[in-house]
């Protein structure tokens, strides 16, 4: 069906960075004003997002022009989104992007949110990366920023609930349509079932999990990344206790992979565990049983290096 003139805004999608930063899918508009969406694994088609968090960077790049562009991080609990200013902004925004960048290099601790337009681009090398496009921003304090994890947790849950549903039927258009979800949603699901393939969502709770914890004051919202997850090369359809059974070797496998010259943070190593199966209590147990042997050591306080 082709497009006979303007379509409505598209509504803006709240997203956590982790669910947006893992997308390589596009899908481009068919006509002049026809929206393009990037789809994300969870299968949102999304063309605008809300999101938020702690202003890491903004920089200002000249550009052959005689303009400057600037490219700033913005870190949720899950991750971070990057984001680029330039001419085509408002001019409340450029505004505020000059006060950001002048505010930052005070070293004071920004919380910012964004309704933003949503890119993929690809490298000469193939590589593809996710970017954001800012159409408004502000400053908002800690209360807020909860609301916000909060409402994206659910957003996310519901992503979540809809993916597993739809893997009730096959990942084709003429099959989906007999389910309940409307046709922007089975574009999504499908498109994404049929490019990811299958998905293990348990990093996905864990980033709702974390992200309910800050917003109810259990944990506190840090600059520091959210624990890294490796992949779990353990068969899921084996006992625990056949799982190369040994907690140790999880342990060592984690540190040995993630240790980037300082050691892993404990948090990190039991995320990891719970995902390859072992039980929080089990893995704090060995992880102090390897420091009392000299396995591991200690070279800051939480932090763990092999000996």
């Amino acid at each position: 069906m082709q497009s006979t003139g303007r379509v409505k805004r598209q509504s803006a999608v709240h997203i956590f960075a982790s669910e947006y930063g893992e997308s390589t899918l596009s899908e481009k508009g068919s006509g002049e004003f026809d929206p393009s969406f990037v789809i994300t694994k969870l299968g949102s088609r999304i063309n605008r997002v809300i999101v938020a968090g702690l202003l890491e960077r903004i920089e200002g790049r000249d550009v052959s022009t005689g303009s400057v562009i600037y490219q700033g991080q913005l870190r949720d609990s899950s991750g971070v989104n990057y984001f680029s200013v330039g001419d085509y902004v408002s001019e409340s925004v450029k505004e505020l992007t000059i006060q950001l960048t002048e505010k930052l290099e005070t070293g004071e601790p920004i919380l910012l949110m964004m309704v933003a337009k949503t890119r993929l681009y690809q490298t000469d090398e193939g590589a593809v990366y996710t970017s954001l496009r800012p159409e408004e921003m502000c400053i908002i304090d800690s209360s807020r920023y909860a609301n916000w994890l909060a409402t994206t947790s659910d957003h996310m849950m519901i992503r979540m609930s809809n993916y597993m549903t739809s893997l009730d039927f096959d990942a084709n258009i003429e099959s989906m349509s007999k389910s309940e979800f409307s046709e922007h949603q089975q574009l999504g699901l499908v498109a994404a079932r049929n490019h990811y393939g299958e998905l293990d969502l348990e990093h996905y709770r864990l980033n709702v999990m974390q992200a309910l914890d800050i917003a109810e004051g259990k944990l506190e919202s840090a600059s520091k990344p959210a624990p890294q997850r490796i992949e779990s090369k353990i068969d899921e359809g084996s006992p625990v206790d056949e799982q190369g059974s040994d907690i140790e070797t999880a342990i060592t496998d984690i540190i040995n992979t993630l240790d980037q010259g300082d050691g892993v943070d404990f948090e990190t190593i039991i995320v990891n565990a719970e995902a390859r199966g072992f039980q929080r209590s089990i893995t704090e147990e060995k992880i102090e049983e390897m420091s009392d042997s000299g396995i591991v050591h200690e070279p800051a306080f939480g932090w763990f290096r092999l000996v």
